[in-house]
């Protein structure tokens, strides 16, 4: 692929299919949503100015709380990812006619929790875990998607960049230290809360015993907190 841009291979790729719509166009990374001319069969195209190292670890990993990633390909300009297309909606978006009750809450963060595993494993942090990227399909299935803010776990002091959203962003992501694993388990703690109750835990904390769980996922130090995913899972 050498001597090709992002935009040559798009065009290319517009031979054998519609683009439908621009999902998203900010930070470096515009995403397509590309419809098959014969087929039908829609997909996710993610256009990078610069390379994400998660999405090629993701490459063909088989896990059904995660969206399959089709190819990566790393061109002159940057990087393009295609992506299945998950026909759903957002937790954001559902949370726009109420709140959760706990037993919904507790089956969208299991499967977050399933997604993070697999990312932990191989040395990944998302780094972004909120309602805008957990998504629900018209089955019920739940796929944590939009791992722009990935990073992969190093033994520097600390971060280098500032990422996340704030509200769901722990402490270690404004450069204090090193993120991991348990930056993901804090986010998790954050989404449980605004699922359960519409605020953030500083707001309004949930009551009973997701309310005693949100507290530890979002300790300040990283120890305090639940430290895999698979426990944080366990105690739902």
């Amino acid at each position: 692929m050498s001597a090709m841009t992002r935009k040559g291979y798009l065009d290319r790729l517009l031979t054998a299919y519609t683009r439908v719509a621009v999902l998203s166009d900010k930070n470096g990374c515009t995403v397509y949503r590309l419809r098959h001319n014969t087929k039908g069969q829609d997909l996710v195209l993610r256009s990078f100015s610069q390379p994400i190292a998660a999405y090629e670890i993701l490459r063909d990993v088989a896990c059904d709380a995660l969206p399959l990633i089709y190819d990566t390909v790393t061109l002159d300009d940057g990087q393009i990812v295609l992506e299945e297309f998950i026909d759903g909606v957002t937790v954001a978006e559902i949370m726009e006619t109420g709140k959760y009750r706990y037993r919904g809450a507790k089956a969208v963060l299991t499967a977050v929790c399933e997604a993070l595993t697999v990312l932990h494993q191989r040395g990944l942090v998302h780094r972004d875990v909120k309602p805008e990227n957990v998504m629900i399909d018209k089955s019920g299935r739940v796929v944590l998607i939009d791992f722009n803010a990935s990073r992969q776990v190093s033994d520097a002091a600390k971060d280098t960049l500032i990422m996340g959203t704030v509200g769901y962003a722990s402490p270690e992501q404004l450069g204090i230290t090193q993120s991991d694993a348990r930056t993901d388990i804090y986010a998790a703690g954050i989404l449980l809360n605004t699922m359960l109750t519409g605020k953030h835990p500083s707001e309004q904390l949930a009551g009973g015993r997701a309310g005693r769980i949100v507290k530890k996922c979002t300790q300040l130090t990283p120890i305090d907190r639940y430290q895999t995913a698979a426990l944080l899972a366990a105690a739902l």
